[in-house]
């Protein structure tokens, strides 16, 4: 997987282009001004960067080094900075509710891995902590507007009902949106979306 996606980020268009995500752009505001925010899997860092455009701390991580490089190259064009690690998963480390917010935008995930994975992300985040999450649901599956073509990397919000139990939902819904995100995320598609607070212990 690390290959595939250097080799989509060394293009020089960006991917899924350089403006935020709409739903993640809508609900930013639910984040304390000013906070620290961790994107996971961001890529080419079109919302981290973004985030930082309004005043907040934004810190990425992803797998692949073209995307790092792609990030840091919008960053510097938009005048701003971000922390940016270069890490799958597994690998990846911060300090225990050390963020505000966690964005999980079109953050999939291997079977396998993703809860362990999405649970030691959530223990990353402060007690009443942000989440914003939008990624595709199971009815993408086999249509041509992008996302994992293996389901098993999907969701339905009973899924995600199950792998997120330290939440609060404000929002949590699946819909159909159409999407308009550089190359790869063109057409009508099917999403999971949500907005939620961490609960303290």
């Amino acid at each position: 997987m690390k290959e595939f996606w250097n080799e989509r980020y060394q293009a020089e268009a960006f991917a899924y282009g350089i403006a935020p995500n709409d739903f993640f752009k809508e609900k930013l505001v639910e984040i304390p001004a000013g906070g620290s925010v961790l994107f996971a899997a961001e890529g080419e860092g079109r919302n981290a960067v973004y985030a930082a455009t309004q005043g907040y701390k934004g810190s990425a991580f992803d797998m692949s080094v073209s995307g790092k490089e792609k990030a840091l190259m919008l960053a510097e064009k938009q005048g701003v900075s971000i922390d940016y690690q270069v890490a799958d998963l597994e690998s990846v480390h911060y300090d225990t509710e050390s963020f505000d917010a966690l964005v999980l935008i079109y953050s999939h995930f291997p079977a396998e891995i993703r809860a362990a994975g999405l649970e030691k992300l959530c223990s990353y985040v402060k007690p009443g902590g942000k989440l914003i999450f939008e990624c595709f649901a199971k009815e993408q599956f086999g249509r041509t507007s992008g996302g994992p073509k293996n389901s098993e990397m999907l969701f339905s919000i009973a899924e995600v009902k199950q792998l997120f139990p330290e939440l609060e939902f404000n929002i949590l819904e699946q819909c159909e949106i159409t999407l308009n995100e550089g190359l790869y995320h063109r057409g009508e598609g099917s999403v999971v979306r949500f907005v939620a607070s961490k609960l303290s212990k």
